[in-house]
């Protein structure tokens, strides 16, 4: 079977750990303390060091998952295959957990106080190795359906989000998404420095 329509160990795993927590915290009695513990909480008082890796699992609604593994798996199935299950596990993880130092520290900085969850950051981390390694391959567009490089891709929603987060627009967490794409970057180059891979 062409491995298009296959979904590697790492990206099949971590899709079904966030729809398995993602069902507890809706469905079981426990949902809200699962969510009040395991979010990112900064400046609430409840600000826990795994925090920085479990609020990666949780989301906000169905919408809010629904997009976060829709690209987890587009993308990551062919980083996966690329980089390997071992290194793309790492990957994703580094960008969550830098994504989440991202917002924390402005969270901090600006004194406001908030509570994060999804994996939008680690998520955006796949985006931006997608078009780092693919920057001419082309992706079309859900709103409004038209096709772009990866590359070009990138960056507009790299500056669109850092634009959103300085202006403070809506609830969400806008730097988390610029972390993860800055925590991503600064892994690939390093790895790249290395001779690890190649692009």
């Amino acid at each position: 079977m062409n491995r298009y329509f296959q979904t590697p160990p790492v990206v099949k795993n971590l899709i079904i750990i966030n729809l398995l927590v993602f069902m507890a915290t809706a469905l079981l009695p426990v949902g809200a303390a699962i969510y009040r513990w395991c979010a990112l909480s900064v400046g609430l008082g409840e600000f826990q060091a795994y925090q920085m890796v479990t609020y990666m699992f949780l989301h906000g609604d169905l919408e809010h998952i629904f997009f976060n593994m829709f690209a987890l798996w587009m993308f990551g199935r062919t980083l996966e295959y690329e980089l390997g299950s071992k290194r793309f596990l790492t990957y994703y993880m580094v960008c969550g957990i830098g994504a989440a130092l991202i917002q924390a520290a402005i969270a901090w900085a600006m004194h406001e106080p908030m509570q994060v969850v999804g994996a939008s950051g680690a998520v955006m981390g796949l985006l931006l190795a997608f078009g780092v390694i693919h920057p001419n391959a082309v992706i079309m567009l859900l709103f409004p359906p038209i096709p772009m490089k990866a590359k070009w891709f990138v960056i507009i929603y790299g500056v669109i989000e850092l634009f959103l987060g300085w202006r403070g627009v809506g609830n969400v967490a806008h730097f988390a998404h610029v972390g993860g794409m800055l925590w991503g970057l600064a892994l690939l180059w390093w790895w790249r420095r290395r001779g690890i891979i190649r692009f």
